[in-house]
């Protein structure tokens, strides 16, 4: 009778094993990390000279665009300052870089 009840919860623990393995497997490919094979050698993403390449020109627009939105955000810091300020004293520094 007791060799009837364990075979099924051994079963329910080698389903949750494979369960659990597909689904890390599943994860680390969504989110970029490598898969290793079972000697721990890289299986995947393999890199390549276009991979590496592809990746500088990416870091390099990437501080582009940095930039660029940094410049943005001057402008509009600028603009909010502008819009919120009183006549006043908007016409007065206005005069004052006339002179």
């Amino acid at each position: 009778m007791m060799e009837f009840l364990t075979s099924p919860a051994f079963a329910l623990i080698g389903i949750a094993g494979v369960v659990g393995w597909v689904v890390t497997t599943w994860l680390r490919v969504k989110h970029g990390y490598p898969l290793e094979g079972g000697w721990g050698q890289e299986i995947k993403p393999v890199h390549s000279n276009e991979t590496t390449e592809r990746l500088r020109l990416l870091t390099s627009e990437n501080a582009q665009l940095q930039a660029e939105l940094g410049a943005i955000k001057d402008r509009l810091h600028t603009l909010e300052r502008i819009a919120t300020d009183e006549g006043r004293r908007l016409s007065r520094e206005i005069d004052d870089l006339r002179h």
